[in-house]
């Protein structure tokens, strides 16, 4: 490795800590990522707006291997790496994606769980133990007596 890449792998890991800080605007990253080039002597690579714009959902290069993003108990972000039972609020909360744009980021097909399989079993197993699902509307109101009927009504 060259003293050169090495500087840019500095400059990269410095950044990327950096970013990952919920309150640092994309702003913030390209005014850090400037000024720790001019301290390492590097050269400018060109402004942000002389590349040419993406067509296409932007892919981004996973934290970690998609092949372990999910295990029995935990969900990895693969922004960030950290494991969690839900994503969901993680998502929008510290990276300000929805579902959608998440799948769309990572090439992701909509068979991918963003929920770890253990709890989502543990909570379909708690609502058929409670009985949801199996109420019935229609069925619920004529087997009601008349005294139900009149209780509910006042």
């Amino acid at each position: 490795m060259t003293k050169s890449d090495s500087k840019a792998d500095l400059v990269a890991t410095v950044a990327a800590s950096y970013a990952a800080r919920p309150d640092v605007t994309a702003d913030d990253i390209v005014a850090l990522v400037s000024k720790l080039r001019r301290e390492f002597g590097e050269p400018e690579q060109g402004s942000v707006d002389a590349r040419p714009p993406a067509h296409g959902p932007v892919r981004a290069e996973p934290a970690i291997p998609i092949e372990k993003a999910v295990t029995h108990d935990k969900v990895f972000c693969l922004c960030c790496g950290k494991g969690f039972k839900m994503l969901k609020r993680h998502l929008g909360a510290e990276h300000g994606l929805t579902e959608a744009a998440y799948r769309a980021m990572f090439g992701l097909s909509e068979d991918v769980p963003l929920v770890a399989p253990s709890y989502s079993n543990r909570k379909a197993k708690y609502a058929r133990e409670v009985g949801f699902g199996k109420y019935d509307r229609g069925e619920a109101s004529a087997g009601r007596s008349e005294t139900e009927e009149n209780q509910s009504i006042s």
